[in-house]
């Protein structure tokens, strides 16, 4: 007898911890989406990136023309003339790439400029997330924007609509 009591009372409490752990879900890229602060952070990297895409196109272009000019003109040039303008158009086009590293590489100004403007958003958004998931006990929460191996989620379970109203007090 002591021995099944004990054993339904081990089934209970192993019940009452498995109902006490919870887990749920949001959407990252809905949730973002609804916040006015990452709509105009993602603008402003977008200008920036097409401004430093303009100034990287332009340098291309002046490459290619001094290449066509020194093609049309290499017949009527002397080897140290042709040696001297080969050099210029690999200076320039190392010049253009170096440009490109400098805006696009990984610690370039685009990256230091989009953690700039993401990381008090991505702050507050984790914030949030960890806010709800205290208030209600919940232990795991996914993201199903960045989770490619869901194929299913319960919008009983969806914590993105919690995670906008707390973000926009």
């Amino acid at each position: 007898m002591k021995r099944i009591f004990l054993l339904l009372l081990v089934v209970l409490a192993s019940s009452a911890i498995m109902r006490g752990q919870s887990f749920g879900y949001v959407n990252s890229e809905t949730i973002l989406n609804a916040l006015p602060q990452y709509k105009t952070a993602q603008q402003q990297i977008e200008r920036l990136k097409s401004q430093f895409d303009a100034e990287i196109e332009k340098g291309l272009k002046e490459v290619e023309q001094m290449f066509n000019t020194y093609q049309s003109q290499k017949a009527s040039l002397s080897q140290n003339e042709r040696d001297q303008r080969e050099k210029e158009i690999i200076m320039r086009e190392r010049a253009v790439k170096d440009l490109q590293k400098k805006y696009f590489g990984q610690d370039g100004e685009m990256s230091a400029r989009s953690k700039e403007l993401l990381e008090p958003i991505m702050s507050k958004f984790n914030a949030a997330v960890e806010k709800i998931a205290n208030s209600e006990g919940i232990i795991i929460i996914f993201d199903i924007a960045t989770s490619p191996g869901i194929i299913y989620n319960n919008s009983a379970y969806d914590l993105s609509q919690k995670v906008i109203k707390l973000l926009n007090q």
